[in-house]
């Protein structure tokens, strides 16, 4: 009967203390009047007299029971193995019961910048003949796709450039250029009607051969009127 007796209180110690682990740290008083009930209860299976030291002995017993084997932080780590106590509740832990380490967030990728647009350009080649400063009708169309470009873009301006061969004085070579340049700006302005302070005519004679002077191939290919314009998009 004397088994009986002190096996039942010490189940039931068992199982109210094991209940104490699931309380937190701020909840030991309840684990020590629990402690305190078990331990007058065992002490009174002996005795009257062991009812008091009993119940001193068991609320001691049920409180140093939930600190260790609580869980503060509720982090599910028990107080025991928790080396950081006060961790905030929800926040991710170790083993240990300390915080995981936050990944840092990648950082953001540069913006490509933007690829300046390209220039737009068109350039111009108005052959003539021999000693002449006369511009050829199959030439006028090459003349109004320049004149087109430049009203596309108002802001745009150019300088029309002429050129002879190398046949004949110099000085009369720099005039005929001269005249062949004009000749271009005026069909520029009077024909497509490019405004006259756009266009800029200047002659270089003989003194920039793009080809041979010394062939007739090569001097029809410098007797010309050059110009190029240059837009941003």
């Amino acid at each position: 009967m004397r088994i009986v007796r002190t096996a039942v209180p010490l189940v039931l110690a068992s199982g109210l203390l094991s209940g104490c682990a699931g309380l937190v740290q701020s909840d030991w008083p309840p684990c020590a009047a629990v402690g305190g009930v078990v331990g007058a209860g065992l002490g009174a299976i002996e005795s009257a007299s062991w009812a008091a030291g009993g119940l001193g002995i068991g609320a001691l017993t049920g409180a140093a029971y939930c600190w260790v084997h609580g869980d503060a932080d509720g982090d599910g780590v028990v107080n025991k193995e928790d080396k950081c106590p006060d961790t905030p509740r929800g926040t991710q832990v170790d083993e240990r019961g300390c915080p995981l380490p936050v990944a840092a967030a990648p950082a953001p990728e540069p913006e490509p910048m933007p690829e300046a647009a390209a220039p737009v350009r068109v350039e111009l080649d108005v052959k003539f003949d021999f000693d002449k400063a006369v511009v050829k009708e199959e030439s006028k169309a090459d003349i109004k796709a320049v004149a087109d470009f430049m009203s596309e873009y108002p802001q745009t301006t150019t300088t029309v450039e002429g050129h002879t061969d190398s046949v004949g004085p110099d000085a009369y070579n720099q005039r005929l250029s001269e005249r062949r340049a004009n000749a271009v700006r005026d069909v520029m302005v009077n024909e497509y009607g490019v405004s006259a302070d756009r266009v800029d005519a200047v002659g270089y004679g003989e003194s920039r051969p793009v080809a041979d002077n010394a062939n007739a191939e090569g001097r029809a290919i410098n007797r010309r009127v050059e110009a190029e314009v240059e837009a941003k998009q």
